[in-house]
Formats: C-alpha cells, sequence, structure tokens
C-alpha cells in the first residue's frame, strides 16, 4: 500500500468510440488517488480483422496499470502483447483475453497483487451497514464497481427492511448495470446484469450478517 501523500496510482485507459466513459467518470468520482493520465479513444468504424493493430494503438504509454475497453480482439490482444512488453498489468473486464485480468463484469474483479489502489477499492464489492430496529439505518462502501453502482445504490437503501434488502439491492444494480444483458456466459449461463446483481446481493448479505452478529455481542436488538 501507498504511503500517506504518495503519487497517484497511473491508470492508461484504452476504448473504443467512448466504450469506457461511464466507467472512467466513475473511478474519478469514487476512487482515490488514482489518476486517469492518459486516455487512448480508438474512433471506428473498424475491419472485422485487423492485420496492423499497431496502426490503432501507440506504444507511446507509461503507466501502473491499463484498463482495456476495447471491443476488438485484434487490438486487445495486441494491447496485451504490448503492456506484457512494458510489464504493465492489463484489466479487460468482459473479454477473453489471454495475458490479460479478464474479470466477468467490473464488479467481479477479485483481489489479486500488483493493481494499486485501483484493485484495492475497485472490484467485488465490498460493503459495511449499520441497522437499527430491523431496518437498514445507513450504507457505505469498502470496495465497488468501477462503474459507481455500488455508490449509487447505498442512498436508496436507508428505511429498507434487513431481510428484503439483498433483493432490493441486486435489482436496484441491474437497473444502473450498463452490460449487455443478451450476453450469457456459456458455463454459468448468466448474463452480466445478472451477475452484477447477485455479487451486490452476495456482498450486503455478507455485510448484515457481520451486524447483526456484533449487535448480538452487544446484546442491541
Amino acid at each position: 500500500m501507498k504511503k500517506p501523500g504518495a503519487a497517484a496510482q497511473q491508470v492508461v485507459v484504452f476504448e473504443e468510440d467512448g466504450s469506457g466513459d461511464y466507467k472512467i467518470a466513475g473511478i474519478q468520482v469514487y476512487g482515490k488517488n488514482i489518476s486517469i493520465c492518459r486516455v487512448f479513444n480508438i474512433k471506428g468504424p473498424l475491419p472485422v480483422l485487423i492485420d496492423e493493430p499497431e496502426e490503432y494503438i501507440s506504444s507511446n504509454f507509461q503507466g501502473e496499470l491499463v484498463l482495456d475497453f476495447l471491443k476488438h480482439p485484434d487490438l486487445s490482444q495486441y494491447l496485451v502483447e504490448l503492456c506484457r512488453q512494458k510489464n504493465i498489468p492489463v484489466i479487460a473486464s468482459g473479454q477473453h483475453i489471454p495475458g490479460a485480468i479478464c474479470p466477468f463484469t467490473c464488479c467481479g474483479l477479485g483481489k489479486k497483487k500488483g493493481l494499486g489502489e485501483y484493485g484495492r477499492q475497485f472490484g467485488v464489492p465490498e460493503y459495511e451497514v449499520e441497522i437499527h430496529q430491523g431496518m437498514i439505518k445507513s450504507l457505505s462502501v469498502k470496495r465497488g464497481a468501477s462503474c459507481g453502482a455500488t455508490w449509487q445504490v447505498c442512498r436508496k437503501m436507508a428505511g429498507v427492511p434487513a431481510r428484503e434488502a439483498p433483493t432490493i439491492i441486486s435489482r436496484q444494480i441491474q437497473y444502473l448495470c450498463l452490460s449487455d444483458p443478451s450476453d450469457f456466459d456459456p458455463v454459468s449461463g448468466k448474463s452480466a446484469v445478472h451477475f452484477a446483481g447477485e455479487v451486490h446481493k452476495a456482498a450486503l448479505e455478507k455485510a448484515l450478517s457481520r451486524a447483526e452478529a456484533d449487535y448480538g455481542k452487544r446484546g442491541v436488538p
């Protein structure tokens, strides 16, 4: 972990026609000590096959982490190889690119070494919840989706019955998720939107379990 006052983590973004804009905004709003130092936006339309990806992707960049929001597999594969040469880790959510870290969604990123502040702050969600008389009093985020949805639902949960909250938060997250609902994973049979709802539901259930156990220890009804 970086020491207080250390320079912000330098993150480079590659996108197509603004495909990463929503997540860039989420990182800028909810991230701490993270700097989007460069954004390469490749504009289409693009050919089906790209034999010379270097014509589209500049090698003139440096950073501590690359976020790949590219849609064209030839470009993503070239980018990952380029980053391998530069020893920069690449996160390519929703893709299947050898050599990159490819969670199913941005909220599916597990905790991995070498991802710096981004990896600590963004990925599989973690909540802290306060309960009063069976209702959610407050909900705060320890770790969440780079799109910002994890934070955006918090203000809607105050006053919700704790037993109903996991199902409600799952539904709210699915409303906010920008993933393609028709993009099903062939192994799990779930779409990215459904997956996002489920991981947030599980995160809140875990937080509620901790809160209820803590209240029980203190004898709080």
